[in-house]
C-alpha cells in the first residue's frame, strides 16, 4: 500500500480527453482508504464523471488522451495494470446504464462477470440470487435488458457490479433514473456494503441522496478538488458557490419546490371552452416481447401546456412518450396530433411537430460535433434560424461545446444538446425524458424559468421525471402512470395526497435528512 495505508492513491492528477482539448482534471490529489464511503460532489462538468475512470484504468487505456500525475490501486499504477487487471479491485458503475449491458437476460448479465472470475457454478447462483433479493429484481431476472426502463436497467448494473464483490464500487450518478423506493434500496445495499468492508464512491449532485451516507465528501469545481473533508461538515458549507444545492426537508419529499417559484397554470388550462387539445390518446395500448406494457391509456394535452408523467421505474412512461411522436405505434386506440390520426405519418413528419430529448441522449447523436448535432433538424426540415440556436447555445451553456464530439461530454452536457437539437425547429410540443439528470442547480434554474419562457408563447411541454420538486415548479398537472396505466391526475399535491404515495416512498432525500436512514442504518 501507498501513504497512510490507502487503496486507492491520487497524486498530481491532470487529465485531457485530446491533444489540444482542454484539462477535465487539473492537479488532484486524493487517498482513499481501504473500506470508505466517499461522496464526490460537483456541478456538471466539473470532472467527477471522468476522476472516476481513471480509478480502474479506463483512463488511460480506454479513453487515450493525455494523463499526467499518478494513480495508484493497492500500492501499483493504473498505467502499469490492465482494467482486466483491476476488474476485481474496483467495480464500477456509469452514467448510462444502457451502455453497459450487452446479454439476453438479466440472470446471464449477472452472470457474465461472475463467469470472469472463475467461480463455480454453486457460487454464482447463490450470489445472483442473493443480490437479485437484496436490490429487489428477482422478478427482472428473465427479462432482457434492453427492453427495461432505465431506472430497472440501472438497478441491474449495480447488482451485477455489487454481486462480483470488488473491493471497491464506484457509481456515477446512481440515483438519476430511480423511483424513491429503489433509491431507499440501493442506498441499503451500499451502507451493508461498508459495513462488509467494501468501499463505496458515489459521484453525484443531489446531496441529499448520498451525503448523509457517506463518511467523507469530496467537492469538485472545474477539475479541481475544493472541498475534502467529513460529510457532515462539508455540508454545513455554503455549496451554492459551486454549483450545488444544500439538501432540505423540503427537497426530501420530493413536494418542496426548494427556492423554485411554483408557476401558475398555463394558459391551456383555461375554462374548458378554452382548451385546444394538441396531443390526444384514446384508449391506446401497446405491447412489446409479449408483454403489454401501455394497457388502454386515454388522455389530453393542451396547447402551452406543461404536463409532468410521473410514476415508479418500469411504469411505462418513457414507451408513453413514444407513442406521442409515432417511434412506437399502438395494438389498439388511436393517436391524435392537432386532430389528426397519426398512423399513417411517417416519424419524419412527426418530426416537425413533436421534439424529443431521450432520456439517455447517446441514443440520438449521429453528428461529429455539437454545433452539426444542434442544427440538423432545424437544417432538414427547413426551419433553420440563427438568432434561435445561439439563443439555445447561450441558455444551454454549450458555446464552449460546439466543436466537441457529442460522445466525449459529460452526461450532463450530453444533457444539455440534447435539449438544444429537440428545440433547434421550433417544434409545436417538447418531450423531455429525465431533464435533470446530470444537472446541477443552476441549470434547473435556468431551465425552469426557459420553460416558463416558452409556455407564455405557446410551447407545449411533457415532462418525464423523477425530480419531483422540478416537476411540481414546472408542472401544474401531473399524470401519475403504474403497470401502464394512468390511475391518477391532476395538481401535484392533490396527486401525491390522494392515489400515489409510492412515487415518493422510503428513497425520498428526506431518509437520513428528516428521521430516515442515516449512515450506518
Amino acid at each position: 500500500m501507498t501513504r497512510r495505508e490507502s487503496f486507492i492513491a491520487v497524486a498530481g492528477l491532470r487529465y485531457a480527453y485530446g491533444k489540444e482539448t482542454p484539462w477535465i482534471l487539473k492537479d488532484v490529489d486524493l487517498e482513499i482508504p481501504p473500506g470508505e464511503h466517499l461522496l464526490v460532489a460537483g456541478a456538471s462538468g466539473s470532472g467527477k464523471s471522468t476522476l472516476a475512470r481513471t480509478l480502474n484504468g479506463l483512463i488511460p487505456h480506454f479513453y487515450g488522451g493525455r494523463l499526467e500525475g499518478e494513480v495508484r490501486v493497492g500500492g501499483e499504477s493504473t498505467r502499469d495494470r490492465t482494467v482486466a487487471d483491476l476488474f476485481d479491485q474496483v467495480g464500477m458503475v456509469f452514467q448510462n446504464p444502457e451502455a453497459q449491458l450487452f446479454n439476453r437476460t438479466v440472470r446471464r448479465e449477472i452472470a457474465f462477470g461472475l463467469e470472469s472470475l472463475g467461480l463455480p457454478r454453486r457460487e454464482m447462483l447463490r450470489r445472483i440470487d442473493g443480490i437479485a433479493a437484496e436490490t429487489g429484481i428477482g422478478h427482472l431476472l428473465s427479462r432482457a435488458p434492453h427492453q427495461l426502463s432505465g431506472g430497472e436497467q440501472q438497478m441491474v448494473c449495480i447488482s451485477a457490479v455489487a454481486a462480483l464483490k470488488p473491493k471497491m464500487i464506484v457509481l456515477d450518478e446512481p440515483f438519476a433514473n430511480l423511483d424513491g423506493e429503489n433509491v431507499a434500496r440501493i442506498r441499503k445495499t451500499l451502507v451493508r456494503l461498508g459495513e462488509k468492508g467494501t468501499g463505496v464512491m458515489v459521484c453525484e449532485h443531489r446531496l441529499g441522496y448520498a451525503g448523509y451516507d457517506a463518511a467523507r465528501m469530496v467537492v469538485l469545481a472545474d477539475g479541481r478538488k475544493v472541498l475534502d473533508g467529513p460529510a457532515k461538515a462539508v455540508l454545513s458549507r455554503d455549496l451554492g458557490v459551486y454549483g450545488l444545492e444544500a439538501p432540505t426537508c423540503g427537497q426530501a419529499s420530493g413536494l418542496g419546490a426548494s427556492g423554485y417559484e411554483i408557476r401558475p397554470e398555463a394558459p391551456g388550462r383555461g375554462a374548458a371552452g378554452d382548451r385546444q387539445p394538441i396531443i390526444e390518446l384514446d384508449g391506446v395500448s401497446f405491447e412489446r416481447g409479449g408483454r403489454r406494457i401501455i394497457d388502454n391509456v386515454s388522455l389530453s394535452i393542451d396547447r402551452g401546456e406543461c404536463v409532468a408523467i410521473v410514476g415508479p421505474n418500469g411504469a411505462g412512461k418513457t414507451t408513453l412518450l413514444k407513442l406521442f411522436n409515432g417511434l412506437f405505434r399502438p395494438v389498439s386506440g388511436r393517436v391524435l396530433l392537432n386532430g389528426k390520426d397519426i398512423r399513417k405519418e411517417k416519424v419524419s413528419r412527426l418530426a416537425r411537430h413533436v421534439g424529443m430529448a431521450f432520456q439517455n441522449p447517446s441514443g440520438q447523436f449521429f453528428k461529429l460535433t455539437v454545433w452539426d448535432e444542434i442544427t440538423v433538424a432545424a437544417k432538414t426540415l427547413n426551419r433553420y434560424d440563427p438568432e434561435w440556436i445561439d439563443t439555445l447555445i447561450r441558455l444551454f451553456r454549450l458555446g464552449d461545446l460546439v466543436t466537441r464530439p457529442p460522445y466525449r461530454l459529460s452526461s450532463g452536457e450530453k444533457k444539455r444538446t440534447a435539449f438544444a437539437a429537440a428545440l433547434s425547429a421550433r417544434p409545436d410540443i417538447l418531450i423531455l425524458d429525465e431533464p435533470t439528470s446530470g444537472q446541477d442547480r443552476h441549470f434547473k434554474n435556468a431551465l425552469s424559468g426557459f420553460l416558463a419562457e416558452l409556455q407564455e408563447q405557446g410551447q407545449t411541454v411533457v415532462l418525464v421525471t423523477h425530480d419531483l420538486g422540478f416537476a411540481e415548479t414546472c408542472a401544474p398537472r401531473w399524470l401519475y402512470l403504474d403497470g401502464g396505466r394512468i390511475i391518477a391526475q391532476g395538481a401535484p399535491r392533490r396527486v401525491s395526497a390522494g392515489s400515489c404515495p409510492p412515487v415518493y416512498g422510503a428513497g425520498s432525500e428526506a431518509a437520513g435528512l428528516c428521521g430516515g436512514m442515516g449512515a450506518g442504518a
